[in-house]
């Protein structure tokens, strides 16, 4: 399988509904061939959701979509046990997690608690139901969308499950020639709705070991520790990235450098991942600069 050809088969695909916005598709993909689940921030109506369908629809694989609203049960992600009187015996119905990408939209509406049922699945790749573990289909991956969270209805993520996010991207607003073809394409038809998958679940997982296999230096890996310990050591944060975020930043910086057609990966995919790889997980002290604007300094500071 030609990699560069798939891979910008996928992102051409991609673009097809989401216009002009070619940095955050590109990110899209690097968190997909590194096994790792996107978090989307923006406010509503930017194309979010059509984001995490075209991504969805771009692949011929197994799709669920949950939209998390306040009412919404635990029960209803991860699945629940129902007696059956013909047999006599509990069977189980596997909830909206089990798929290969599962979309999950405005999360932060759900209660904490709701939001916790993907804890296991994100992390572990399993669900636990009942005092029983049953596996997620492989390759797994979670695209979640929330609206920020001084906007009314919505909960703020916990630290726990802002980190188990690979990433996260905002979309912003559309410039105004890429506003005005949206008002033109889709007066008439849904761009997303009519996407056909240009790549199967099979070649996903060639993929993914491909990206898996690009070569990272002692020295690309010691500059990526060094800059989680700047973050853990800044005077301006509360909570710094942590190891997990360390290891996700080089299995990104392995999936960007493949879907740019090299055997290895540089400092720079390192710097130009950074700030979407920890902003996320960082807490500033309050009255400080913003995660980002730290994230920023620490990069100019931590010589590569």
């Amino acid at each position: 399988m030609d990699f560069a050809a798939a891979a910008q088969s996928v992102l051409d695909n991609i673009a097809k509904v989401i216009d002009g916005k070619q940095s955050a598709i590109e990110t899209t993909l690097v968190v997909t061939l590194a096994e790792g689940h996107l978090l989307i921030e923006d406010v509503p109506g930017v194309g979010k959701t059509a984001l995490a369908r075209a991504l969805a629809r771009s692949i011929d694989c197994s799709v669920r979509r949950i939209q998390f609203t306040p009412d919404l049960l635990p029960s209803d992600v991860t699945g629940v046990s129902v007696f059956n009187q013909a047999t006599a015996e509990f069977e189980f119905k596997p909830g909206a997690v089990f798929a290969n990408i599962v979309v999950g939209d405005e999360i932060n509406r759900a209660s904490p608690k709701t939001q916790s049922a993907l804890l296991e699945a994100m992390e572990e790749r399993q669900a636990s139901v009942d005092g029983t573990t049953y596996p997620l289909p492989s390759p797994f991956m979670v695209v979640a969308t929330q609206n920020p969270f001084e906007m009314e209805g919505t909960y703020v993520l916990p630290e726990a499950q802002r980190d188990r996010f690979m990433a996260r991207i905002s979309l912003g607003y559309p410039d105004a020639e890429a506003e005005l073809a949206m008002l033109r394409d889709r007066d008439h038809q849904d761009p997303a709705a009519m996407l056909e998958p240009v790549i199967m679940v099979d070649d996903l997982q060639q993929m993914i070991a491909h990206a898996r296999s690009i070569h990272v230096a002692e020295s690309v890996e010691r500059y990526v520790v060094a800059l989680a310990r700047a973050t853990r050591e800044s005077g301006d944060l509360r909570l710094g990235a942590s190891p997990r975020a360390t290891l996700q930043l080089v299995r990104a910086a392995k999936a960007l450098a493949a879907v740019r057609d090299r055997e290895f990966v540089l400092p720079d995919d390192v710097v130009e991942l950074a700030g979407t790889v920890f902003t996320h997980r960082l807490v500033p002290l309050r009255g400080g600069g913003t995660a980002s604007e730290i994230v920023a300094d620490i990069l100019r500071r931590v010589p590569v």
